[in-house]
C-alpha cells in the first residue's frame, strides 16, 4: 500500500498565472477535467484557484469572468504538503483544512497535487469513493461556445 504523498498525487499540475481570466482556467480544468488549478509566477505557487471559487466567488455576483482575474478568486498561500510526507499528514491536513485538494510542493515548487480521490483510491480502493473518482469524466453535448447543454 502506497505511503507517500508522490505514491499517489497527480504528477502533472495544471497552473495559470495570476492575471489570466476565469475563462482561461476554467477551460484549462474542462481540457484536463479537473476542479482545481495552481495560479502560479515564476514557479512560485501564489494560490489555488477552484471550480467552486469560480461558481461562488465570481459567477454567482453576476461578475464577468472574462474580466476577472484568477488572482482575486483565488485561495492564497493553500495549505500544502511535500512528496515525501506521509500519506497521514495529507489526510490530517485536509481534515483539519476543510479542504478536497493540497498543492504538492518541493523546494517551493508545485509538483503535483493530491486529492480526497487519489487518497480513496489508495487507501480505500473499493469504496464509493474510489470508483467515483476512477470513473470516466461526464461527456456533455456542445452548445453554443462549447459549454454543457441541457440534457
Amino acid at each position: 500500500m502506497a505511503q507517500f504523498v508522490r505514491d499517489v498525487m497527480t504528477p502533472d499540475v495544471a497552473a495559470v498565472l495570476p492575471d489570466a481570466s476565469l475563462v482561461e482556467a476554467a477551460q484549462l480544468m474542462r481540457a484536463q477535467d479537473i476542479g482545481d488549478v495552481l495560479v502560479t509566477q515564476d514557479g512560485v505557487l501564489l494560490g489555488v484557484v477552484t471550480d467552486r471559487d469560480i461558481t461562488l466567488r465570481a459567477v454567482a455576483d453576476g461578475v464577468d469572468p472574462l474580466a476577472v482575474s484568477c488572482r482575486s478568486v483565488c485561495t492564497p498561500e493553500p495549505v500544502c504538503v511535500g512528496p515525501d510526507d506521509h500519506i497521514s499528514e495529507a489526510v490530517t491536513l485536509m481534515r483539519t483544512n476543510a479542504v478536497r485538494r493540497l498543492p504538492v510542493v518541493e523546494n517551493g515548487t508545485p509538483v503535483g497535487v493530491i486529492s480526497i480521490g487519489d487518497l480513496a483510491r489508495a487507501q480505500e480502493p473499493d469504496s464509493a469513493l474510489a470508483d467515483i473518482s476512477r470513473a470516466a469524466p461526464d461527456s456533455w453535448p456542445d452548445v453554443g461556445n462549447g459549454g454543457p447543454g441541457i440534457l
